[in-house]
């Protein structure tokens, strides 16, 4: 049975990635034969999933007050399967919130409230992607996933010391709350997750150190394509 779509984009534009550039740049050529500049709306490197001459979806903005009204959302891997990748990491947040609002992740249990970017952290600084608030409170990290190395989904694809900060906090709340990291994995062609050593080896060591310490692990996995976006459920963590 087909899952339902749990995410809707905006309506979708075709074209080919020319390339990408000062990290939130991309030029791509339309199917008319324009050649526009976009908004790329990822700040890391991609890893894998910015080759040029790729297919790839755009939405676009009637805001005037954009340079950019044009916003990249997924590309299609050259690869014999032609999986389409959610890279606009803007959009995480509010994907994960559909799943959460239908309560498609059994894993998390009963909940009564969903609230976003909740302070919390030593410095109270930090603010927490959500706040699931039931019979006991739910912390839940959010982190837009897109690498992957054959069918193993990756997460970092570079260093990132928000994403360590991230880890360390979540570890100083096990004792008075669960706390969840979700890895979003946008992409369909994934069957394990696992964290990228090979970009950022502190990262894997502080989440193998917050998996032993009570911090639970949820790669979930969802399905891009042009119609929407369908939730296929989670895939094994492997440390």
């Amino acid at each position: 049975m087909t899952s339902p779509v749990i995410y809707d984009y905006p309506p979708l534009y075709s074209g080919t990635l020319i390339r990408r550039y000062k990290r939130f740049l991309a030029d791509v050529e339309l199917v008319n034969g324009e050649v526009i500049t976009a908004h790329c709306p990822n700040t890391g490197p991609m890893t894998g999933v910015c080759e040029p001459a790729s297919p790839v979806l755009l939405s676009y903005s009637d805001n005037a007050k954009r340079k950019y009204p044009y916003t990249w959302e997924a590309i299609q891997m050259r690869d014999a399967e032609r999986t389409w990748v959610g890279i606009n990491t803007s959009r995480s947040n509010a994907i994960v919130r559909s799943l959460l609002e239908q309560h498609l992740i059994p894993e998390l249990g009963d909940y009564r409230s969903i609230r976003s970017e909740v302070k919390y952290g030593q410095d109270g600084k930090s603010r927490v992607d959500f706040l699931l608030e039931g019979d006991r409170p739910i912390y839940l990290e959010v982190k837009n996933t897109t690498w992957a190395r054959q069918t193993q989904a990756l997460f970092p694809d570079t260093v990132t010391q928000r994403g360590q900060k991230h880890l360390r906090e979540l570890m100083a709340l096990v004792d008075e709350a669960r706390c969840v990291m979700l890895y979003l994995i946008n992409r369909g062609d994934c069957d394990r997750f696992s964290p990228g050593d090979d970009a950022d080896p502190t990262y894997g060591k502080l989440l193998r150190d917050a998996v032993n310490r009570g911090v639970e692990v949820l790669p979930c996995q969802v399905n891009v394509s042009p119609e929407g976006l369908r939730y296929l459920g989670q895939v094994p963590l492997e440390l």
